[in-house]
């Protein structure tokens, strides 16, 4: 058999693959618009029950505030202590409206909603966004990300970065050690838990720059405030965040 015979029934065989490959994903996950901003009924009413968040919120964390305050105030938490970071900003309240939305998309492979969230987190962010020069997704250890297929925080920055003038830089952060997942963790354990996860490479990339973390959902804070420590350490000379969605209830204050 020629050469060319080769390469033809080989391009066959990827072809046949890589549908059967859609097939099977299509039946794992059928693709519905379930995240997306059209006439989907099902997307409505889960969009309709999300609270977006906006201004008044705490300078430092962006904590939800439920009456007009001063600019620059700050939340109770942060008031004792600023966290690592700068300012942090997200889009949306992660609680019973928005959880189906987010862990579809953080768990579940749907990726539909990308362009709805970036133009949230962009709305939310817009005053971290005007001076910054890099958007840095929060790194998942390589074997969560084997086990996940992707970094959901990546696919925010990327589609974030299309729709803003930040750089995407995914190659600017990496955890070097693998951590337990910080659910049921109280704040304590959530910040032992990643000490010492992150680790910069490049450092003269971002010496001087302005950097803002991309994530998905900032509970206590304990996984921006390692990252924003390790990049200040490489010579950032800010670090701001903008989440998908934060928890907004009330929490202990820290000691």
């Amino acid at each position: 058999m020629s050469t060319a015979q080769d390469e033809s029934l080989t391009q066959i065989a990827r072809r046949r693959t890589k549908r059967v490959g859609g097939a099977v994903i299509d039946v794992l996950l059928p693709p519905q618009a379930l995240l997306g901003l059209d006439a989907d009924p099902i997307a409505k009413r889960m969009w309709a029950d999300v609270t977006f968040l906006d201004a008044p919120w705490c300078e430092a964390c962006g904590f939800p505030f439920e009456y007009a305050v001063q600019g620059g105030s700050l939340c109770a938490r942060c008031s004792v202590r600023r966290p690592a970071y700068d300012r942090a900003r997200a889009a949306m309240a992660y609680d019973d409206g928005s959880r189906a939305l987010i862990l579809s998309f953080k768990h579940g492979g749907r990726t539909e909603g990308l362009a709805s969230f970036a133009a949230q987190m962009r709305r939310a962010g817009r005053d971290l966004l005007s001076d910054a020069d890099m958007l840095v997704p929060v790194p998942l250890h390589p074997t969560r990300l084997i086990k996940r297929r992707y970094n959901q925080a990546a696919l925010l920055a990327r589609a974030l970065a299309k729709i803003s003038s930040p750089a995407f830089a995914p190659d600017v952060l990496f955890r070097i050690r693998k951590t337990d997942s910080q659910g049921g963790f109280n704040a304590r354990a959530r910040a032992e838990n990643v000490r010492g996860a992150f680790s910069v490479k490049q450092a003269d990339k971002i010496k001087g720059r302005n950097l803002v973390l991309i994530d998905d959902v900032l509970t206590t804070g304990a996984t921006l405030n390692a990252c924003a420590r390790t990049l200040k350490r490489a010579g950032a000379a800010r670090v701001d965040s903008i989440c998908l969605a934060r928890v907004a209830k009330a929490a202990a204050l820290p000691t």
